[in-house]
């Protein structure tokens, strides 16, 4: 179903972090932006869709009054609001906010975590409608509200729904489907928080986790996909947090998940080094979600830490892996 593309070349390998790989698709200039995350510094490559053209950029973390902070960086996202696209970069000590080429900061924000937390922060980001919401190790959720353009981002509110550390959020990716949940919270409990967005954000369900670290969670068509440690993953819907599915899709921890949302398809990525496509499908007679396999990959003695679709219909998709300078791609058959 998929083939392997020439690779693309990173100044630095990939730290293991979660989720550690961004794309952004910029189909009128027909490139695609990749973010990879070491350390304390974020690699950044421009490449062309024929394969023939690549440029690279590198961020590194910035605290105040510091020339060259050695602050790690826990996240790097692309973020597609309806009139901007932004590059988000959060570390130990605050979050840059960057043009999506990574050209211009428009903004930097503090965290306020006391030293002895700092090791704990897991910065997560996403961002329905006008608003960037990003989790941090204490629990709480902090909503930024981001302006057309300009740099005139605010601080809009802090939401209370976890005891544990934020390790992914997801916003509902069915596109323009009007959808009662648009926004979903994991934490290091596997505890799961459903969000309705808008000038006041509602917490519509909590989904209690087993003590299994929750560490990539997805939204689509009201159902919520999370991947755990266990190496499982889980479809609920969204609103009621009735189980759908639950899959033994991995033999070790997963590390990724994405979702093509025009198609359906379901990428997967664990530390057993395989990549595994799934195909999501409503069912309308029950309004419950299957899940069937599809495809696997893999990438031999690789601790995958990154796998994402490159484009809205799964057509391509990209991985990385710890320790690896290099992000693989592959393409349909």
């Amino acid at each position: 179903m998929y083939h392997k593309e020439k690779s693309i070349q990173i100044k630095n390998s990939a730290s293991a972090l979660y989720n550690n790989l961004c794309a952004l698709r910029i189909a009128p200039r027909r490139l695609t932006y990749f973010t990879v995350v070491h350390a304390n510094v974020v690699n950044m490559v421009s490449a062309s869709w024929d394969g023939l053209n690549y440029s690279h950029r590198q961020l590194q973390s910035k605290e105040p009054n510091v020339a060259t902070s050695t602050s790690l960086i826990m996240q790097a996202a692309f973020c597609s609001l309806p009139s901007r696209d932004l590059l988000v970069v959060t570390s130990q000590k605050g979050i840059q906010v960057y043009e999506s080429d990574g050209s211009i900061m428009v903004y930097w924000h503090a965290l306020d975590i006391p030293e002895t937390q700092t090791g704990k922060v897991a910065s997560k980001l996403d961002f329905p409608c006008r608003f960037l919401s990003l989790g941090i190790s204490t629990g709480a959720i902090l909503v930024f509200d981001v302006p057309s353009k300009g740099s005139n981002i605010t601080l809009s509110d802090v939401l209370e729904g976890h005891k544990e550390s934020i390790t992914d959020m997801a916003s509902e990716c069915c596109g323009g489907e009007v959808c009662i949940a648009d926004l979903v919270s994991a934490d290091d409990g596997g505890n799961l928080c459903v969000w309705k967005s808008g000038e006041e954000f509602k917490l519509l369900n909590h989904i209690p986790g087993f003590d299994i670290s929750c560490s990539s969670v997805k939204l689509w068509k009201g159902t919520v996909v999370a991947g755990y440690g266990t190496g499982q993953i889980r479809l609920y819907e969204a609103v009621t947090g009735i189980l759908h599915a639950e899959v033994n899709a991995h033999a070790r921890w997963i590390y990724s998940l994405d979702i093509a949302p025009y198609s359906g398809l379901l990428l997967s990525a664990a530390e057993d080094s395989l990549v595994r496509v799934w195909h999501l499908t409503m069912t309308p007679e029950s309004q419950s979600v299957e899940i069937a396999h599809l495809h696997n990959e893999c990438v031999t003695d690789t601790q995958i830490c990154g796998a994402k679709f490159c484009d809205a219909d799964g057509y391509a998709f990209a991985v990385t892996g710890y320790d690896l300078s290099e992000i693989i791609r592959y393409t349909q058959s």
